[in-house]
């Protein structure tokens, strides 16, 4: 048994699984708001190291250990796969019903069909009825929602701003104030698709109480750095080749070699 080339097949499938990660990161580098996956690619032996203790029966840990199967203790495998919520650039764009959050942990929230979920994303319009939406339609929640049930409506022809806080003014007048969301429990957060974040529990959502935090006429860049990921790109692809390299070199030569040295042995 070739235990080393199983080891470089597990080494290749982890590279394709982070390639994949980083791909994604460029393709999004222009989405607003957009916040990068990071992986972090360690061994089993790590993995074994840090649940071990907790395994059930106390006494015989050290007699568990020792029917793990040495040969894959430094597979590298991926071990944690996490969303970076650093803060992106904020772009001047001009438009009313663009909004920009000076927080990385500060979200709008929106009503969608699957529920309500977060985002970071504020660029805004609005729909036949007036009310402040999505680009994809899903409806601006407001400060005052979970009291009242009622969305944002704008006045037509009506000159709108937005003070620092999030709060909106028609010719002077209040007219609603967005929900400005923030958690001690981000990292739980999931990528829902369409720069959606879902959320599992809603009591952990609360509103931020930063009076500096809305920027309008403004949106929030990827946090994506694209030297860092060509970097690692180009780093992942070198890593797959040599992987290759070994895996061609067991199926090849090593196996050519054996059978060749059997077939010399005399009966």
């Amino acid at each position: 048994m070739q235990s080393g080339y199983y080891d470089v097949t597990g080494g290749m499938v982890t590279q394709f699984n982070r390639l994949n990660v980083i791909s994604n990161n460029l393709a999004n580098l222009n989405t607003t708001a957009f916040k990068k996956d990071e992986v972090i690619v360690g061994d089993f032996k790590r993995i074994f190291q840090e649940k071990q203790d907790a395994m059930p029966l106390e006494n015989n840990t050290k007699e568990a250990a020792k029917f793990v199967n040495s040969s894959i203790d430094r597979v590298p495998q991926i071990v944690e796969q996490y969303t970076n919520f650093n803060q992106g650039g904020i772009k001047n764009t001009g438009n009313t019903f663009d909004f920009a959050l000076k927080s990385k942990d500060a979200f709008f929230m929106v009503k969608t069909p699957n529920g309500l979920r977060l985002t970071q994303n504020g660029s805004f319009v609005l729909n036949n009825d007036g009310i402040l939406t999505t680009k994809e339609g899903y409806t601006v929640i407001p400060a005052n929602y979970f009291k009242n049930s009622q969305f944002i409506k704008i006045p037509q022809n009506g000159n709108v701003v937005s003070d620092k806080s999030g709060s909106l003014y028609s010719d002077g007048d209040k007219i609603g104030k967005l929900y400005i969301a923030t958690s001690n429990d981000v990292k739980s957060f999931q990528k829902d698709g369409e720069n959606l974040f879902k959320f599992p529990d809603i009591n952990k959502i609360i509103p931020s109480n930063k009076k500096d935090i809305v920027v309008q006429g403004a949106l929030e860049t990827s946090n994506v750095n694209p030297v860092s990921e060509m970097v690692g790109l180009i780093e992942t692809n070198r890593l797959v080749e040599m992987y290759q390299r070994v895996m061609s070199a067991h199926m090849n030569d090593l196996n050519s070699d054996a059978i060749n040295k059997l077939a010399s042995v005399r009966a």
